[in-house]
């Protein structure tokens, strides 16, 4: 029986595969016969750059090396976010200090003008030679230490007493020119910034002021609406002493001494 083989050669990369025509196997009778040969199987020999020109390819990188560069990656964004919101906390903290610093200062000037305001709106004591102590209170003296009033003219006196009777008419408030006349003599000469800083009202620290020597609680509780309310104002004196008389005695014009 003949034996015939037909190898048949694949290369693959550098592996070669052999194939042999086992027996029995019918030869093509026009085919040359070929010698059998010894064939052999060799495995692949292993890449190994030996030149400049050959490329060296980086080994991959493996699960594990991916996500520690992952990890890096995200600190690194990570601390650049922080940054970012630490540079805008900062940003936000400046801005809020300069608006405090701006409010603290409008609110202090606003004090200031309503101080300033409220001195120029209080009328200052204009009572002939009163002294006060730094708690405010009126300096008490003995009176022969008391400054002689300055009368005011006949014709300024009149003026005024006329004009406390128009308010006095319009109001309801008794009184005549006679008896507000004599009581004003009395009391403080006609001079309209006298004050009592001797008696009692002055230790008690609410001197007599005025035409009428009115104390400031009597003034407050008896002012009459669109007259002054500065105290030593002769229109308005007259017209509060005049309403505190027809509420006490019925009339000024009954009223003979201190009242």
């Amino acid at each position: 029986m003949r034996t015939a083989a037909v190898a048949g050669m694949v290369t693959a990369g550098a592996a070669v595969v052999s194939l042999v025509h086992t027996p029995g196997a019918v030869a093509d009778p026009h085919a040359s016969a070929v010698a059998p040969t010894a064939m052999s199987t060799s495995a692949p020999a292993a890449f190994s750059p030996d030149s400049a020109s050959s490329v060296i390819v980086k080994s991959p990188v493996t699960g594990s090396d991916a996500a520690d560069n992952g990890d890096e990656a995200a600190d690194d964004s990570a601390a650049e976010t922080t940054t970012d919101d630490t540079a805008t906390d900062d940003a936000a903290t400046d801005d809020t200090t300069t608006d405090d610093g701006a409010a603290a200062d409008t609110a202090t000037q606003a004090a200031q003008d309503d101080a300033a305001a409220q001195e120029e709106s209080a009328p200052a004591d204009k009572g002939r030679g009163a002294e006060y102590n730094a708690d405010g209170t009126i300096v008490v003296i003995d009176k022969a230490e008391q400054p002689k009033p300055q009368p005011a003219s006949d014709e300024q006196i009149d003026q005024w007493i006329n004009e406390a009777l128009d308010v006095m008419k319009a109001h309801g408030i008794p009184g005549s020119y006679d008896g507000i006349k004599s009581n004003l003599i009395r009391e403080s000469s006609g001079d309209p910034h006298t004050i009592n800083m001797w008696d009692s009202n002055a230790v008690k620290n609410i001197p007599s002021k005025g035409l009428l020597q009115v104390i400031d609680p009597t003034f407050e509780q008896y002012h009459v609406e669109g007259t002054s309310t500065d105290i030593y104002d002769p229109v308005a004196n007259i017209v509060a002493a005049c309403n505190y008389a027809a509420d006490r005695y019925g009339s000024m014009d009954n009223v003979n001494s201190a009242y």
